[in-house]
């Protein structure tokens, strides 16, 4: 029976991890839109999604305060139900000044789901005593592929608003599907002799740092690559939103693959390697002469970085001597200040300077976690610890 619980709860995870990533997937193609609605230049764009970012990191910190009081699952549950609701008020939004109340609120919810899901995961691998989190990655890539690639027709095809609205009404059915199978923790969440607050260990925040250096380069292809292609290379929306649609199929394929890959070489080597593979993606979309071999750079680049940030959340979730709350919540606030908040600096940039530098210059970011990839070895000891 608690074997079947859990397997229940590994499957109600991952649907929360693809509800999560198809609505950050089905952002990308109102990006474009939300530009020429409110005829935004790239430094204005990049204010706005800075908006967005400063939602999300600001919610992060939050949620893992409130993991370590009510556990992962009730938090998890809340956050889930508002994130599958937000998406809609982007795209309703009239006036400035509503569109980034509504990206805020749609950030924040990002946020708190993402934290409390990544940490729900760390309850699930603890239960299970093997390694699921590259594969719940893999669900969230997956429904990444599905929101951005189904995202460019339909919002062709049907417009915006009607686009958030089957968004909405599709991630809330899955949601409430899933929602009676989450699982909780065995034992109380804040265990005798550990204090709320921030963790005192360094290697948490290196951890987190790892995942930054991660994520930014992610962030980048998410919220800037469809308008590359369209404005530097001169695709068409549906087009253009194959760059990201490509990053989330590769990324979601080897996620799927990851787990098993890191039980064989560690998650040290398997870190090593993975970086080395996105470094040439991402160089490669810098370099890239077409839109076709972009495309081809971007999804080499999502197979990079498909086990690099999974490595890293399961390393901060089983730091020696402090909760999985509180590594997750520094990891993923520190990790999704890159993703979220480093792209609005670079629309300020590629206002001046096009795109093309700033995707080969982020590669350097991913060179330097090939250097730092001994720092996630606590990845490897999901099995010695608690549920």
């Amino acid at each position: 029976m608690a074997e079947r619980d859990a397997l229940r709860g590994r499957w109600a995870t991952a649907t929360y991890f693809f509800v999560n990533g198809f609505m950050v997937g089905s952002w990308a193609p109102q990006i474009p839109v939300v530009a020429s609605r409110f005829s935004l230049s790239e430094t204005m764009l990049g204010l706005l999604i800075l908006v967005f970012g400063l939602g999300a990191v600001a919610a992060m910190p939050t949620c893992g305060y409130l993991i370590s009081r009510f556990g992962t699952r009730p938090v998890l549950r809340v956050a889930g139900v508002l994130c599958a609701s937000s998406l809609i008020g982007v795209a309703l939004a009239g006036s400035m000044p509503a569109l980034a109340l509504a990206l805020i609120v749609f950030g924040a919810m990002l946020g708190a789901m993402d934290v409390s899901m990544n940490a729900n995961a760390v309850v699930v691998e603890r239960r299970l005593g093997r390694a699921i989190m590259s594969s719940s990655h893999g669900f969230w890539s997956l429904g990444g592929f599905a929101g951005a690639g189904v995202g460019g027709l339909a919002v062709e095809k049907f417009g915006h608003v009607a686009h958030a609205g089957a968004v909405t009404a599709f991630a809330l059915i899955l949601v409430a599907v899933a929602l009676p199978h989450l699982i909780a923790e065995r034992r109380p969440v804040l265990e005798h002799g550990q204090k709320r607050g921030l963790p005192r260990s360094p290697m948490v925040y290196a951890t987190g740092l790892i995942a930054l250096f991660c994520m930014a380069p992610e962030g980048a292809v998410l919220d800037w690559a469809a308008l590359y292609m369209r404005q530097e290379m001169g695709a068409g929306i549906a087009s253009a939103s194959l760059a990201f649609t490509a990053f989330s199929g590769a990324m979601a394929a080897m996620r799927f693959l990851g787990d098993g890959v890191r039980n064989r070489f560690g998650a040290v080597q398997t870190m090593r390697l993975s970086g080395a593979i996105a470094v040439l993606g991402l160089l490669g979309a810098g370099i890239a002469p077409s839109e076709g071999i972009a495309i081809i750079a971007f999804a080499l680049t999502g197979l990079g970085i498909a086990n690099m940030v999974p490595i890293a959340f399961s390393a901060a979730g089983n730091q020696p001597g402090i909760s999985s709350s509180a590594g997750m919540s520094v990891a993923t606030t520190i990790g999704y200040s890159g993703m979220l908040v480093a792209p609005s600096l670079i629309g300020f940039v590629a206002e001046r300077t096009g795109f093309a530098p700033i995707f080969m210059g982020l590669s350097g970011l991913l060179a330097l976690v090939v250097m730092m990839a001994g720092m996630v070895r606590p990845a490897d000891t999901i099995a010695a610890q608690p549920a």
